[in-house]
């Protein structure tokens, strides 16, 4: 009889934090993820608040959402705040170049963006236009933001209707500074980054964690060249370095740009593709990480995945430029492998935003423009079931025994992903199984606490390619899971194939 696989968790020896911003979101204007997505404006049959769309904004609270990113992408050095303020009315317009060469009439602007994080109660982190822009514009619109005396940017923003400053905690540099944001070599960019972070400053308190616009994928010389541009003492205080962090963005995929792959048509071997693809983030992580460690070993600098996920062709019939896609139990495991490895590797990874939020990508919610429903997607579904991880102590999972796996690209491919986090008096244990067609018998060995309790949901569906409609709402969705009983070690799990299973552990 095969001997099942174990996963060793020692409870009583937590790791480090499992920062909460590691599940953020990312809004752009891009296709519908503003405008029919967040905004709908005040006379919209809608309901809102302000033009914010409710329903949104509920089903997004529920997942505590800690950040959202805004206004890009590569729509933020195209954009200039100073166009979104005043009444809308009066705004002007300007061409949407990157994303579908469509007018954008500057509707949704600072003080709605604004407006927004505070309805979901997530911490603004807002994309500074280093690619047009200069650093006089950047300068003041933090102070815009931020200030609270009467300063010229403050007093502007008294005159449109707020009084008190906002906090402001999250700043980009830039965003791909080596693609839309300027086509820059890096040494270019390391200068201006440590040029335009300087005048990011930090009014009325308001203290600013500034994130330079970091690599694409591999380029481990972007990752270096910013690291080298510190000074020698810079990283022996984060605060007191030009910045306090460096991006990385990677996207997942099945096949090169110009024919991604679909979202829900997509064979067996695509799935495991789009599988092995997202496992790449690890890799990468390393990778990037080791760089980062030449310079910082103490680990003073911050790693942000400011936008990752599944891009897929886009759905047929609607707008190239406005990158919808459809979003498939497949999305949802290529998501629980990443955020598996964005909790192995706490120690650096501070923050990531997942592309994007609404309509666009791997989107948490889909909007239908003709009903106006609202669809929860199978994405959404990990980032619900994960909210006990947020500010854990991560705990190491030490796999035992032959992990499944197959060759994919040319590389092993493990069959089952975990993670784990503890709070003290509960911990949480992430489980994927990637398999297409195989169960996976699981022992969780838990060591070091007793564990009085435990509670379990899955999430799985009969077909690969399922996903969630306005007809069809609850095709795949989380539902208690009664594949756990208990061992001898600890706990023996029955892991569907093709599933995603949160074990929450209530620990004496």
């Amino acid at each position: 009889m095969p001997v099942p696989l174990t996963a060793v968790v020692d409870l009583d020896l937590p790791g480090p934090t499992i920062s909460r911003h590691v599940y953020g979101h990312f809004a752009e204007h891009l296709g519908r993820c503003i405008y029919g997505g967040f905004w709908v404006g005040e006379d919209a049959d809608v309901p809102n608040v302000r033009g914010i769309r409710t329903d949104v904004v509920e089903a997004l609270r529920a997942l505590h959402i800690p950040n959202l990113r805004w206004p890009g992408g590569c729509f933020a050095d195209d954009y200039h705040w100073r166009d979104g303020i005043g009444p809308r009315e009066q705004r002007p317009r300007m061409v949407n170049s990157h994303w579908g060469d469509v007018v954008e009439d500057n509707s949704f602007g600072t003080h709605e963006f604004m407006d927004l994080c505070e309805l979901l109660g997530a911490e603004p982190y807002v994309s500074g236009n280093v690619g047009s822009g200069s650093v006089r514009e950047m300068s003041e619109w933090i102070e815009y933001l931020t200030r609270a005396d009467d300063s010229p940017m403050a007093a502007l923003r008294r005159e449109n209707g707020r009084d008190e400053p906002w906090k402001v905690p999250f700043w980009g540099i830039g965003n791909e500074a080596w693609g839309c944001g300027g086509n820059l070599r890096a040494e270019q960019f390391a200068s201006l980054a440590r040029q335009y972070s300087t005048y990011v400053r930090e009014h009325a308190g308001n203290e600013v964690y500034r994130i330079a616009a970091g690599a694409s994928d591999h380029d481990l010389h972007w990752t270096e060249t910013l690291m080298r541009s510190f000074d020698p003492l810079d990283t022996s205080d984060g605060r007191a370095a030009p910045f306090q962090a460096v991006s990385l963005h990677y996207y997942t995929m099945t096949g090169p740009w110009s024919d991604k792959g679909w979202a829900t048509d997509f064979t067996t071997d695509e799935w495991y593709v789009a599988l092995a693809r997202a496992a790449y983030m690890e890799e990468l992580l390393d990778r990037h990480g080791a760089v980062m460690d030449r310079y910082d070993p103490r680990k003073r600098v911050g790693l942000v995945v400011d936008e990752w996920g599944t891009w897929w062709n886009v759905e047929k019939g609607t707008n190239p430029g406005f990158l919808y896609q459809q979003n498939t139990l497949r999305d949802a495991l290529v998501a629980s492998r990443h955020l598996d490895a964005f909790h192995r590797h706490a120690d650096r990874v501070v923050m990531a935003n997942i592309a994007q939020t609404v309509n666009v990508l791997q989107a948490m919610l889909l909007t239908d423009p003709e009903t106006g429903a609202l669809v929860r997607t199978p994405s959404y579904h990990v980032f619900e079931m994960n909210v006990g991880h947020h500010d854990a102590a991560a705990l190491d999972v030490h796999l035992k025994g032959d992990v499944p796996a197959r060759e994919v690209d040319g590389k092993r491919l493990q069959l089952f992903s975990a993670s784990a986090s503890t709070t003290g008096e509960t911990a949480l244990l992430s489980l994927s199984n990637l398999d297409a067609d195989e169960p996976l018998t699981l022992v969780l060995d838990l060591r070091g606490r007793e564990v009085t309790g435990h509670e379990a949901r899955v999430l799985t569906a009969p077909e690969l390619n399922a996903h969630n409609t306005p007809e069809s709402p609850d095709a795949v969705a989380p539902v208690a899971f009664d594949g756990v009983r208990p061992h001898a070690l600890g706990l023996e799990v029955e892991l569907p194939a093709h599933s995603y299973a949160t074990v929450r552990l209530t620990l004496a």
